[in-house]
């Protein structure tokens, strides 16, 4: 028996225009309605995830950065996972080395060098603010996550595999989007995410489902005994789930809880 649902954001929970369709909310009110638990996880800082409070009812701690800072609904900070400077330093070149745009996110801030670089407008589209423009990443403290970014999606295919190899042991890098790499503290990451709900609310693994679309996700499908992948998800993704549901532009999260998670329930 589910007793809570993780969802990813992005490419799951809402659609490409990275809006909630009526049925997802409608979704998520019957599972409130069941009293099943509804949290959510994902790459965005927790300001890109507010939009979500009000129209899912949310309750539950939102898992920003990955799960490298948890806070509660009214964005009060329960968690804290940052990169440590000597870390922050080799991140920056090693991503720099494959000439990828560089992000950086900080507490409440999203710094870049260049506000033109690729998808910026669309991330500042999703997240609902602006970046801040600096001069220089040289003596940041408190880094959350470092972003790689490139519309060459085999190259930051091979900056994750790289940046895993050469500092596997002091962080966690994944591929949030194709053009996205995230690289957050080892234990900021979704599986980490999971377990930390399922301390909370003293739930074992096969009373937690999961659903998400990227490789990042399939870390919490690990960790819980219903996992559903989308069906824009990759085929890496979909075959280390134990569902596959529709596309996020075709209702799949709602057609997930419906059909995987309410069917049959009482």
């Amino acid at each position: 028996m589910i007793r809570l649902l993780l969802s990813d954001v992005d490419g799951t929970l809402v659609r490409s225009d990275k809006s909630l369709s009526e049925r997802a909310i409608e979704a998520v009110g019957r599972l409130h309605d069941a009293e099943i638990r509804f949290a959510v996880t994902s790459g965005r800082p927790p300001r890109g995830m507010e939009m979500l409070i009000v129209p899912l009812a949310l309750t539950t701690p939102l898992a920003a950065f990955n799960g490298g800072l948890i806070v509660e609904p009214t964005l009060e900070v329960v968690e804290e996972h940052t990169i440590p400077g000597d870390v922050v330093d080799r991140v920056l070149d090693l991503l720099a080395s494959f000439e990828l745009s560089i992000w950086v996110y900080r507490e409440s801030d999203w710094l870049v060098r260049d506000p033109d670089g690729p998808h910026v407008a669309r991330e500042a589209h999703t997240v609902g603010f602006e970046p801040t423009v600096a001069d220089s990443f040289d003596g940041l403290t408190h880094v959350a996550k470092i972003v790689g970014v490139s519309d060459d999606f085999e190259v930051v295919a091979t900056a994750a595999q790289a940046t895993r190899a050469a500092l596997g042991d002091h962080v966690s890098a994944s591929r949030s989007q194709p053009y996205y790499l995230d690289v957050t503290h080892p234990e900021a990451n979704k599986g980490s995410v999971v377990q930390f709900l399922a301390a909370r609310y003293d739930l074992a693994p096969d009373e937690i489902a999961t659903i998400g679309d990227m490789p990042n996700d399939v870390l919490m499908f690990a960790h819980s005994g219903l996992s559903i992948a989308m069906g824009n998800a990759g085929d890496e993704v979909q075959k280390s789930a134990r569902r596959v549901t529709t596309s996020n532009d075709d209702d799949g999260f709602a057609h997930a809880v419906e059909e995987f998670i309410l069917r049959g329930r009482s």
